[in-house]
């Protein structure tokens, strides 16, 4: 065999295996369908995927409007992961309902502040001033939960996440706690000395939620978390993609994005 027929059979081989390789790269690539409310979480996955398309991953973003279906349409099958809930919530969830959804890494925190329109710090707030919160168990019992860490009121021992205002059993203040709808605690500041309020009602009214005259740690129970089913846990793709979410151009989108909005939480 000549050299240049020797070189023609070697470079139809090699066009060959590269022709067979390029559709077996192909197939390495893993397809993510993760769950997502609009807005933050939903920014921050899109923000995402060139970061895990590098290490074969096709992340698609799918967002939801409620808190209900993520949850269903993960063990459902109908996606690999969600990222939109907090522990408490999918603790929740996983007791009504028997998914088997777990926690593979946590997200961030939109840290709930209690404002006031007449204070500018919590030590000018009188004994016997009226502080609002929410109606819901959730939520309220959050509200209540963070009076307690800062020292300001003490809660039944037990009592939880859904803690409410009879569950207070010390109250040196003598604080008076009404509970109103989440979506009217920023409306509630021109009547109340101050009101818990979540941030994303604060950002909708226009408050800074920096302006908080108390607000939640970042790494406490309620930062939010990336899910998968408890099946899926140990897949080399979840580690990448919580991997990546944890990375410091993560890091950096969140606090350049959100000016403290939103708290990176890991």
């Amino acid at each position: 065999m000549s050299i240049i027929t020797r070189r023609a059979t070697l470079a139809a081989s090699a066009a060959l295996a590269l022709t067979l390789t390029v559709p077996a790269l192909a197939q390495q690539t893993q397809l993510v369908r993760i769950g997502a409310s609009p807005g933050p979480h939903a920014e921050i996955l899109e923000k995402l995927k060139p970061l895990v398309a590098k290490q074969g991953i096709d992340l698609k973003i799918i967002e939801f409007s409620d808190y209900v279906v993520p949850n269903q349409a993960l063990d459902a099958g109908e996606l690999e992961a969600n990222s939109f809930q907090n522990q408490p919530y999918l603790d929740n969830q996983v007791k009504d309902r028997g998914y088997k959804i777990v926690s593979v890494g946590l997200t961030v925190n939109f840290p709930l502040g209690i404002y006031s329109a007449k204070y500018k710090s919590w030590g000018e707030v009188p004994d016997g001033a009226t502080i609002a919160i929410q109606n819901d168990p959730t939520n309220g019992g959050r509200s209540l939960l963070l009076l307690q860490d800062k020292g300001i009121i003490k809660l039944k021992d037990g009592v939880g996440f859904k803690p409410g205002p009879a569950d207070i059993v010390s109250n040196p203040k003598k604080l008076k706690v009404i509970e109103i709808e989440a979506a009217q605690t920023p409306r509630s500041l021109a009547d109340v000395a101050a009101a818990a309020i979540n941030t994303n009602y604060a950002v909708d009214a226009k408050i800074e939620p920096t302006s908080a005259i108390l607000r939640e740690d970042p790494k406490g129970p309620y930062v939010n978390l990336i899910a998968v089913r408890a099946a899926d846990k140990d897949k080399p793709w979840v580690k990448t993609l919580v991997d990546a979410y944890h990375s410091p151009e993560i890091k950096a989108f969140v606090a350049e994005r959100f000016k403290g909005a939103v708290l990176a939480g890991w």
